[in-house]
């Protein structure tokens, strides 16, 4: 088995090389025989890594400790879903993921594209092909995951395995990975489509409307798996926070910001013929942000959590972007005369600049947040010294930024196309700020007076509102002309329009996730050393231990905090938050117990024994409004799916001309 693992890697490096080669030869030389063998090839690059990757994982599931790979993150004792985790938990197994799910796509792609977009689809291909090679040279000649265990030559087989670390057995662990491959994965799809078109010159948007979908299922998996990626460090890690601005954190983050970019200029092609060099950098920026942050885990750039460890790896990535950012950028410059905008700019208060503020902002945010990723290295290689950004620093940075983006969240809809009014802003934002400027007095009155606290949460009122007002206009129209109650009109609405109205639950989303962030201004935190029957006081919460137990199973030892909770003096239950010390890693890992409610979650995490063995170390936390972070995500999630279905009534917008004229659709008569 091993040995066929290895020959399926190796087979699946010869034919997309073969497939890459096919596709571009048969192009160029119009030889569809050729072309069509190459496609062909997709399916058996799929067809191998697909034999290998079940090698692997059957190796993983009956504890085929032979195998390096196995012995170093599993064994005997682990859960059956944390094995079938372990093929993407390491080094070697991660890539070989990575290389099925591309291959995946690839063979996706060629298959719903067999006659289509024929003159453009062998060089879509051969790019895809040509990612793909790249990642079976780092399997086949750096990070092999069928290496075999041997001592003088001979193949050994211990009794059992290392096992999984500790912190990646949680179940959101067995979806977390695979939802940001697939993410950063899918990324490639509309790249090589993007590519492809400068290529051979694609007059018009056939790329965008062919990859539209696929681009926004992919920037839904990176941001499910960011949101994932976040309540596994709230429920695992213990330091009472989701996000810490740790560098691999930052490396999920990047693609999503750029891909959100991206998906709102899209927006200015379709509708405008605008923004088409926009276009390209956004969307080759994303993909090559993928590329960088599978590099930062892999390749021992920066120190994390979740990072592997030092590897050689990492010079190979290094080589891959730089060819493949060079080649791109030549490129683009060389075909920037089939990329002019077929509309102008015509006023700075207009819906089309607020889709080119919203690139800027979200580009500035994405540069600062990869600039603070990288700066300790780049300040090892100026003076030496490795000067590391603490997550006070990204927050002062950031923090203005998001609410900048938060508030052209809520201003962006209530701008008309070409040109606003001042009577059209007027109504459109009077309402609104009125009603936020009342909260931010009530709230001022009420004692909070940090600045951006109020600012956020009169910005999330403002784009609230906004939303709910068109939702309002458009469904009390329905309902005025139907009969239609208005709950059933707000549906038939969203059905009319998905893309719009989806998109306006988005922004919903994203304004109950930014309630949940400006609640981390009013976090307290409490740490103490307590033996059975002390008591801890944090803000109006008293904790009380009633017990302090130990024990163990076949995989960890244990030790559990049994706590007595009131508030208030009201007694709301109990919580056992619990220390793991696994047998196999000698590594610990915390079991938090939290009370989520609403408007607040009391949070309590065993940090270990005192020296003395005698008592526990915990830390409690009272996190205001992190709730709302979760209900965020889902809704974001939901107008993302409301998004991908078929409107039922297709809209059609004419682009405008630079001077402002509808073009007209006549239909002539036929010859006779």
């Amino acid at each position: 088995m091993e040995n066929l693992g290895s020959l399926a890697i190796l087979l699946a490096f010869c034919v997309a090389l073969y497939a890459t080669v096919a596709s571009v030869v048969g192009r160029v030389r119009r030889k569809p025989f050729l072309v069509e063998s190459g496609r062909r090839a997709v399916y058996g690059v799929w067809a191998l890594v697909t034999i290998a990757s079940a090698i692997l994982v059957h190796a993983l599931l009956t504890g085929d400790f032979r195998f390096a790979y196995v012995a170093e993150h599993s064994n005997n004792a682990l859960p059956l879903l944390y094995k079938w985790a372990a093929w993407w938990s390491g080094q070697e197994g991660s890539l070989l993921f990575w290389m099925w799910l591309l291959s995946s796509y690839t063979a996706v792609v060629a298959f719903t594209n067999r006659r289509r977009h024929r003159d453009m689809m062998p060089w879509v291909l051969a790019i895809l092909t040509t990612i793909e090679i790249f990642f079976l040279t780092l399997n086949n000649f750096v990070a092999n995951p069928f290496k075999l265990l041997a001592n003088e030559g001979l193949i050994v087989k211990p009794p059992d395995g290392s096992g999984l670390s500790p912190v990646l057995q949680y179940p959101a662990m067995a979806i977390h990975p695979p939802m940001l491959y697939l993410g950063y994965v899918g990324f490639a799809v509309p790249f090589a489509f993007a590519m492809g078109s400068l290529i051979t010159r694609q007059p018009g948007d056939s790329w965008i409307h062919t990859t539209r979908r696929w681009t926004l299922v992919t920037w839904l998996f990176q941001g499910t798996g960011v949101m994932l990626g976040a309540a596994w460090a709230y429920h695992v890690l213990g330091w009472g926070g989701y996000w810490g601005w740790d560098p691999v954190e930052n490396a999920s983050l990047l693609p999503w910001l750029s891909g959100t970019a991206f998906l709102h200029s899209v927006m200015m092609q379709e509708k405008k013929g605008m923004m088409k060099v926009w276009n390209m950098v956004l969307i080759s920026t994303t993909f090559f942000l993928c590329i960088l942050g599978t590099s930062m885990t892999r390749g021992g750039l920066v120190q994390s959590v979740h990072a592997f460890a030092q590897s050689e790896i990492g010079k190979y990535f290094v080589t891959f972007l730089a060819v493949g950012i060079a080649a791109t950028a030549y490129l683009i410059l060389d075909r920037l005369d089939y990329l002019k905008s077929e509309s102008q700019l015509e006023s700075v208060i207009s819906r089309e600049s607020s889709f080119l503020f919203n690139n800027l902002i979200l580009l500035a945010s994405c540069f600062a947040v990869l600039w603070g990723t990288l700066f300790p290295k780049i300040s090892e290689w100026i003076s030496g010294d490795q000067i590391s950004l603490d997550a006070d620093w990204y927050n002062r940075l950031m923090v203005p930024i998001g609410l900048f983006l938060l508030f052209l969240t809520g201003v962006g809809p209530l701008f008309a196309w070409r040109r606003t009014s001042l009577d059209r802003l007027r109504r459109n934002f009077q309402w609104p700020g009125i009603a936020s400027l009342v909260l931010v007095v009530v709230l001022f009155a009420a004692g909070i007076h940090k600045p951006y606290p109020l600012i956020s949460f009169g910005f999330c009122l403002f784009v609230a509102l906004t939303v709910i007002v068109e939702f309002y206009k458009g469904a009390s129209s329905i309902a005025g002309r139907t009969g239609m109650n208005l709950l059933r009109a707000t549906i038939e609405l969203t059905h009319r329009n998905t893309r719009r109205y989806g998109g306006y639950l988005v922004h919903m989303g994203v304004v109950l996730i930014f309630i949940g962030f400006t609640g981390h201004a009013f976090n307290q935190s409490e740490v103490k050393e307590m033996s059975q029957g002390d008591t801890m006081r944090i803000g109006r919460y008293e904790l009380r231990m009633a017990s302090l137990e130990q024990g163990e199973n076949p995989n960890y030892l244990w030790y559990r905090g049994t706590f007595q909770i009131s508030k208030d003096g009201q007694p709301l239950g109990t919580l056992q938050p619990e220390k793991r010390l696994f047998k196999a890693s000698k590594e610990s890992t915390s079991e938090v117990a939290i009370r989520m409610r609403p408007n607040e979650d009391l949070y309590v995490n065993f940090g270990g024994m005192s020296d003395d063995n005698q008592r526990a170390v915990i830390q409690a936390f009272v996190n205001p409004l992190v709730t709302w972070v979760w209900v965020g995500g889902l809704v974001l999630i939901g107008g993302t799916l409301i998004c991908l279905v078929p409107s039922k009534i297709k809209m059609q917008y004419a682009r405008t001309q630079v001077v402002g004229i509808a073009k007209q659709h006549v239909d002539l008569p036929a010859k006779q």
